[in-house]
């Protein structure tokens, strides 16, 4: 299948999910377009199979504000025309459906007809798509789209009840490719780079978004730090960096913190982690957590959202409500304070993770990908 992928190229959970995808796609000998405004960040190597177009939106004095969905519309209908693209898929409803289905339509107009998947990630729903300002086009594209994939359960619902949706959504969760991203024990990581013998590492790594409740994953720590000696890694960069850093000055503990900035070395920070943390305040699925499972880290999260979906109450690590600091900092010090306890839970978060294998999820895009090019013949 010639498929072309709609994505943000960023550090978010979508882009990634978005970029994997298309890669694994590729190797599996489907040829795949990427067409955005910037090179996907996971996209460090092109293959043979694998191409990207750049969307350029030329500025101009009449526009405030630079019409990126027209631009990407337009090189959408040219991009199918040159390489004989069979299938949109598309990540975000706004503005990525909303300029796929635009360019359906003039498309249509010469005589091509070509499908379009929508997979709805989190934010473009609960977040930008329920404003009023965006919930009637968001609306219209979903329903125009011609099938429809949310990443967790807790999503779909949310979209059922925040809009009038007409289309089925099909639940295909987010992945992990298991064989690039779990530790290869052979290869012992450099824990002393970072910590002493004695410390437990843990890690939290996200867009630091008030969403992400940066604030309670410090405080988490402070607790756990006051009972066994631990370091705290904030991987990523964001508005609430901040005040994360006045924060750890205030309690004091400016030294047994990190703040890395964004990485593209994940896989080695984990590699040294013993507790991943992430208290949102909600999910759509949480790709992090995932992540930090596939490398044997078990996880504290909040139970809100997609999470339960993904971290199994006292299995993986432990779920709480939101913002219940002591009982998440409890939970931490159950796994944390015994090396016995500590390797279970790392050995059961490989094991949840392995659901999430990506040669699990790619046979059901595929098989709806195929259904969505039948629909045309």
């Amino acid at each position: 299948m010639k498929i072309a992928i709609v994505c943000y190229p960023t550090f978010g959970g979508s882009g990634v999910v978005a970029t994997e995808l298309g890669l694994e796609l590729a190797r599996r000998g489907h040829e795949i377009h990427f067409i955005t405004y910037s090179q996907p960040v996971r996209l460090a190597l092109l293959s043979p199979n694998v191409y990207y177009h750049e969307v350029n939106v030329p500025e101009y004095p009449l526009f405030h504000y630079q019409p990126y969905e027209l631009a990407l519309s337009s090189k959408l209908v040219d991009m199918v025309k040159l390489y004989k693209i069979e299938l949109l898929h598309v990540h975000y409803a706004i503005p990525h459906a909303y300029a796929g289905y635009m360019a359906k339509q003039m498309l249509k107009d010469e005589g091509i007809n070509i499908p379009m998947v929508t997979t709805l990630h989190g934010t473009d729903i609960t977040l930008v798509g329920n404003h009023p300002f965006y919930k009637p086009a968001v609306t219209f594209s979903i329903n125009k789209s011609d099938f429809v994939t949310s990443v967790s359960q807790s999503l779909k619902d949310d979209t059922l009840k925040l809009f009038n949706i007409k289309n089925e959504i099909e639940v295909i969760p987010n992945f992990i490719e298991l064989d690039k991203n779990s530790n290869d024990l052979s290869i012992p990581c450099q824990r002393s780079v970072m910590a002493k013998e004695n410390e437990r590492i843990i890690t939290h790594i996200s867009n630091f978004r008030k969403v992400k409740r940066i604030p309670d994953v410090i405080k988490i720590f402070y607790n756990i730090q006051k009972e066994i000696p631990a370091k705290l890694m904030m991987v990523g960069d964001g508005p609430e960096k901040e005040k994360a850093e006045y924060l750890c000055q205030e309690l004091g503990i400016v030294d047994k913190v990190i703040f890395f900035g964004n990485s593209n070395e994940i896989d080695k920070i984990l590699c040294l982690t013993d507790l991943f943390l992430l208290p949102s305040e909600t999910e759509s699925f949480g790709l992090a957590a995932l992540e930090a499972m596939a490398c044997r880290v078990p996880v504290i999260s909040s139970n809100s959202g997609g999470l339960p979906e993904v971290n199994f109450e006292g299995v993986s690590g432990y779920l709480s409500d939101v913002g219940n600091i002591e009982e998440m900092a409890q939970n931490a010090l159950k796994i944390l304070k015994e090396d016995s306890t500590l390797q279970k839970f790392k050995e059961n978060a490989l094991s949840v993770a392995k659901q999430f294998d990506i040669k699990n999820i790619l046979p059901l895009y595929e098989a709806l990908y195929q259904k969505a090019i039948n629909k045309y013949l």
